[in-house]
């Protein structure tokens, strides 16, 4: 039987490289990519266009993983976006913008393919936080962001309340800098070998999609920074 899993904005940089560790491992990869995208992830078995941070987008995506697959091993959440901004400069729009991408990408998800969880009674669930989320001192140029991967934070953790009595798992991956072509061009000047290498936030997905001993863990993956 297939062991499936689902992966959210599988076209970035860290998409990818989760995309090729799952599959390597022999699991059969569902990518998820934003509407008009372009090209489809290659390594992943199957590809579909679907705006995870539009509510009906996703259900509709849910109904159709019903239709096609059998169950859902794990949920890698990885749609996300970056804004700079202090509480002076940030608007509500500016708010607003990146609770839709960073806080909605994985609510609807979760919300959409819980109940098929619960059903299937197995499955883990896989969130990417921000270190401002959990440090104030790092949170305060960037308002925005760090308020929404803190309700990514929060999401990870009241669902591991939800599902504590069964055998699915809640896990957040709380990465520094990650090291891909888009961060690198934004700060040309950085030391890259201090960033954390999406290989390495990959291998720890898998650790954990893997060992059931692990329950609803916060992996902090800040490497030099």
């Amino acid at each position: 039987m297939s062991r499936n899993i689902i992966v959210t904005g599988a076209a970035g940089g860290l998409g990818r490289a989760v995309v090729d560790k799952f599959k390597r491992e022999g699991y059969h990869v569902i990518a998820l990519l934003r509407p008009n995208h372009g090209e489809p992830v290659e390594e992943a078995d199957d590809n579909y266009e679907v705006d995870v941070t539009d509510e009906a987008a996703v259900l509709d995506f849910v109904r159709e993983f019903q239709m096609q697959y059998n169950d859902l091993d794990a949920l890698a959440m990885l749609v996300g976006g970056f804004a700079m901004g202090d509480l002076e400069s940030t608007a509500e729009k500016d708010i607003q913008s990146m609770f839709h991408l960073n806080f909605f990408s994985a609510y609807h998800m979760v919300r959409g393919f819980l109940p098929i969880m619960k059903k299937q009674q197995k499955g883990t669930f896989l969130f990417v936080g921000a270190r401002p989320a959990l440090e104030l001192d790092k949170a305060k140029g960037t308002i925005a962001y760090a308020l929404s991967k803190n309700l990514v934070v929060s999401l990870a953790e009241i669902l591991a309340e939800e599902v504590k009595e069964t055998p699915i798992r809640s896990h957040v991956f709380i990465p520094s800098i990650i090291d891909t072509q888009a961060n690198r061009e934004s700060m040309p000047d950085a030391d890259f070998s201090r960033w954390v290498s999406p290989k390495d936030i990959a291998e720890a997905m898998h650790y954990t999609v893997n060992n059931p001993a692990l329950r609803n863990m916060t992996f902090k993956l800040y490497g030099g920074v």
